[in-house]
């Protein structure tokens, strides 16, 4: 049954052009096409860049946050309940309101008690802002690495800069090594995403991500086997373009250089929106979709490949939407307002109002004691009690 699977996958009409077979990509000495099995070498590259991804953020970005001033935020822990504990961890971690009421009567506590309790260990869970710096500081060395890797590796072939010639020869182009060992790199840190991503820093786009890593590892790998090399490389330096803007932009908001960090982010939108509503479909999405056919009519790979890249297309609009947005009310404000996509504090707001709420009620019942007792002592008179009231509604002094 595997080998039946195997043989109708691996069927020439999925991948190739009509009039093309597998025969017709046979390597020789001298020259070497794309080979299904190479991609199995991109899973033990990515176990080796999480490796030095731990190592490096262990050993340079920790070090390094401390030292420009990254603190963490002190926040308060939920105290031992092994009760709620246990509904928190099994059950719900953001109980409503009748949920929470059946809490507090089960443990004996007031309401407001519980409520904060809840918020208080959702806190723990939310990761550190070094935790959020070292993560930064590992993809933008890896964005940097990979978008001069991608430039100096295309910086020399024709279809950098006519993109026609992605098709020229399609497809039997042979595969240099450069750019074999670019798209290894490219391809091993997406699969290095994925095996992080329970221990990465969730955001509220957290499924749009697991989309684009999934929709990126897929194109990356099947326009490999359809050797689909050259407009592959063009998608990875288009996006590695942007992301270079992007975490110097999140490093130093966590450093709290306002300026240096709106303007970043300025720069960085400016990137993105060009890069990615303009270059990528008037460029690489036509590309593919007209100028391909000039060389071979449509075929299943043909329709898959436009398909993940329209899936990437949208998922930049989603993205430029959160950064438009972000734009406009930095032009209003004259500053960034908070990354939308970052899981924010929830407790410290509420837990602030309840103590200026208890402060006030303390400062008003300490005022009222004040203002009839020490306040009138203080201007020279004793208090009413001390004083006999006459009939005719004058004081006489005891």
């Amino acid at each position: 049954m595997a080998h039946a699977l195997n043989e109708w996958l691996w069927q020439h009409e999925f991948w190739l052009p009509p009039g093309i077979t597998w025969e017709d990509m046979q390597e020789s000495e001298d020259v070497h096409y794309p080979q299904p099995r190479d991609l199995l070498l991109s899973i033990p590259f990515a176990l080796t860049l999480v490796v030095i991804r731990c190592a490096f953020e262990r050993a340079i970005a920790l070090p390094l946050s401390s030292k420009l001033g990254v603190r963490d935020k002190q926040r308060p822990k939920a105290q031992p309940n092994p009760m709620l504990e246990t509904f928190y961890s099994t059950r719900c971690k953001n109980p409503k309101e009748k949920e929470l009421v059946s809490l507090a009567k089960q443990c004996d506590l007031p309401l407001r008690k519980v409520e904060s309790w809840f918020r208080r260990r959702r806190n723990t869970d939310r990761p550190s802002l070094s935790k959020k710096f070292c993560e930064a500081c590992w993809r933008f060395t890896f964005y940097i690495i990979s978008f001069f890797t991608g430039l100096a590796v295309l910086y020399d072939k024709p279809w950098l800069w006519d993109h026609r010639e992605c098709w020229t020869g399609y497809p039997q182009q042979p595969l240099e090594p450069p750019v074999f060992w670019y798209y290894m790199l490219e391809l091993s840190f997406y699969w290095s995403l994925v095996f992080t991503l329970p221990f990465d820093v969730k955001r509220k786009d957290f499924k749009e991500q697991i989309v684009h890593h999934a929709a990126t590892i897929f194109l990356i790998s099947f326009s490999y086997c359809a050797n689909y090399i050259r407009i592959g490389t063009l998608v990875l330096v288009i996006h590695d373009a942007s992301d270079c803007f992007l975490e110097p932009t999140k490093i130093f908001n966590y450093m709290k250089w306002k300026k240096t960090c709106d303007s970043l982010f300025m720069i960085f939108s400016a990137v993105f929106l060009i890069s990615r509503l303009v270059i990528f479909p008037y460029t690489l999405l036509y590309n593919t979709y007209y100028y391909s056919m000039e060389i071979f009519q449509p075929f299943s790979g043909y329709y898959f490949v436009n398909t993940l890249l329209t899936i990437l297309q949208l998922l930049h609009i989603f993205w430029s939407c959160l950064i438009i947005h972000m734009v406009y009310k930095f032009i209003l404000k004259g500053t960034m307002e908070k990354d939308m996509r970052s899981d924010t504090e929830e407790s410290d707001k509420d837990e602030e109002r309840e103590n200026v709420r208890e402060k006030e009620k303390n400062g008003i019942t300490y005022f009222s004691n004040v203002t009839s007792n020490d306040y009138i002592q203080r201007n020279g008179s004793e208090p009413l009690n001390n004083r006999t009231h006459l009939t005719n509604g004058y004081v006489k002094e005891r």
